[in-house]
């Protein structure tokens, strides 16, 4: 399983806490999305896009509006205006289908068996089994055969970026020996540092008249004129923006000068951080705006560093006449006993655990980011020195976890240059990820009926 899809699923995750519930959706779905009936009002469904071989419809469209409503407000976050998020809502879905277009076309299938894989990550990162998850779901209203088919076209998604781009992605000893030597304070090349940039882009289609021209240079100054005011960047990129990144407030994150359009670059590297590019700037996209958000540049005359923490656990396997009720009460049982003074943790571990730590009385050493599951990481790192978890659920079964220490931890050698070619390898597919995303959308054919679609 691709380890990107769960990053993104636990992020969603995020997204979906309201009434004591936690409910992780991989995508807007709702009961109208599993075929609940239409509003009465609308007898004939229409055609809000075409792409490529393929339409959206509209009441498609609105049920993804009403559930990024939905997400907006949960996560505490404003509603953009009705046209401005139909706008947004609309790019995304279109963005969404040229990637399952591409996929099916790479002949990418996903099986079932990975698709319930999937689920119990998913599940685990929110400390459930699966059975409880569907309850929850259940509870919020959200079908489960909607939400498997939601997690299948992630799934789908991330198998297809992996193929076009991440396993693409090059790091050679050079750029590894310059980052490296760039973080003990050697002198540094121009590439070390990193420009973070934000954009408004308002599109001037092919063939614009001028009136056309017109329109679209005012409404980018209009930007430009409310963000010098003070406005939030982001908001107004909401607003205004017509690129891909405008639902993410245009943010294109660091990028290495040479990721950087010329355009771009000769005016962000005159301004401090945290300010705008004085003008609008044309190319033939149409009119930008650009901020500037920060800089970066490695430095230090030390090697890497890396968080660390020690801990030890007791893991009790689901199965085998071993219910989940039973595993989470004996690791209960267990966690009572050692907070009352009546128990150690190691002599339990050694007695209890099934791990193959168990005879070091469950001690896993130090941690360094990325060495666990992530159920298992997320719970570790919100604990103190000595407290003890809750039974924490993971695809092994169910953990009972104490840290022991924290600490910042200085690598070398073979490790070292691992974590530096990881980081190098992430900033240039992120990159080139957001620039193959946006060349597949260009290349797509879309025609734009929300006009005529009926409302």
């Amino acid at each position: 399983m691709n380890d990107m899809f769960v990053k993104r699923a636990s992020l969603l995750a995020s997204l979906c806490l309201a009434a004591g519930v936690a409910v992780a959706q991989p995508a807007p779905v709702s009961a109208r999305a599993a075929g609940a009936p239409a509003s009465s009002t609308q007898s004939v469904d229409s055609i809000v896009a075409v792409v490529n071989d393929a339409v959206i419809t509209r009441k498609e469209l609105n049920t993804r509006i009403e559930e990024a409503k939905h997400q907006l407000t949960l996560a505490k976050r404003p509603v953009p205006e009705a046209d401005m998020l139909q706008r947004q809502v609309l790019e995304q879905m279109i963005i969404t289908q040229v990637q399952l277009q591409r996929a099916k076309d790479d002949g990418i299938v996903v099986k079932d068996a990975d698709v319930e894989q999937a689920l119990q990550r998913i599940a685990a990162d929110n400390r459930l089994s699966v059975d409880q998850y569907k309850a929850r779901l259940s509870q919020a209203g959200v079908p489960w055969d909607a939400f498997r088919k939601e997690v299948r076209e992630q799934i789908i998604l991330a198998r297809l970026r992996d193929k076009e781009v991440d396993s693409q992605i090059q790091v050679s000893e050079t750029e590894i020996n310059t980052f490296l030597a760039a973080q003990r304070g050697a002198s540094a090349t121009p590439s070390e540092t990193e420009y973070r940039i934000s954009e408004i882009l308002v599109k001037v289609p092919d063939g614009a008249s001028p009136d056309q021209v017109n329109a679209a240079q005012k409404k980018a100054n209009d930007a430009l004129d409310k963000a010098k005011a003070g406005g939030d960047f982001a908001a107004l990129a909401k607003q205004y923006s017509d690129a891909s990144d405008a639902s993410a407030g245009g943010d294109m994150g660091f990028r290495i000068p040479e990721r950087i359009p010329d355009l771009y670059l000769n005016q962000v590297q005159k301004l401090q951080a945290g300010t705008l590019v004085p003008q609008v700037l044309r190319s033939n996209n149409g009119f930008h705006v650009i901020k500037l958000v920060d800089t970066r540049k490695q430095g230090g005359d030390q090697g890497m560093t890396v968080p660390q923490i020690h801990a030890r656990h007791i893991l009790i396997r689901v199965g085998d006449g071993v219910s989940e009720a039973q595993a989470q009460k004996k690791l209960l049982d267990i966690k009572a006993q050692i907070e009352a003074g009546k128990g150690d943790f190691a002599t339990y571990a050694r007695q209890v655990s099934v791990d193959g730590s168990a005879s070091q009385g469950g001690d896993l050493g130090w941690i360094s980011p990325g060495e666990t599951v992530p159920a298992f990481e997320r719970a570790m790192s919100e604990l103190k020195d000595g407290q003890i978890s809750d039974p924490v659920r993971s695809e092994y079964g169910y953990h009972l976890i104490q840290v022991l220490g924290h600490r910042e931890s200085q690598v070398s050698g073979d490790q070292e240059r691992n974590l530096a070619m990881q980081e190098l390898r992430g900033r240039k597919a992120e990159q080139q990820y957001r620039d193959w995303l946006q060349q597949l959308r260009d290349s797509a054919y879309v025609d734009y009926r929300l006009s005529t679609a009926a409302q």
